[in-house]
């Protein structure tokens, strides 16, 4: 389960996060959902990694 939202930081069951999503189909992640660190983003033309200093990488 995600403690906060991925795109603004916020907490997740804090308000209405239906712009973060929307915003989410064309952009990376920018927080991690576990610990609300800023995460070390990389955009390449055809894919993206996000990586947190704690939890780890993912990719999209």
């Amino acid at each position: 389960m995600d403690l906060f939202c991925d795109h603004c930081g916020r907490p997740a069951e804090d308000g209405d996060h239906a712009a973060c999503l929307a915003a989410r189909t064309m952009e990376p992640p920018r927080y991690c959902p576990q610990c609300r660190r800023r995460l070390v983003v990389q955009v390449t033309p055809r894919s993206w990694s996000a990586r947190c200093s704690v939890h780890g990488a993912s990719g999209g």
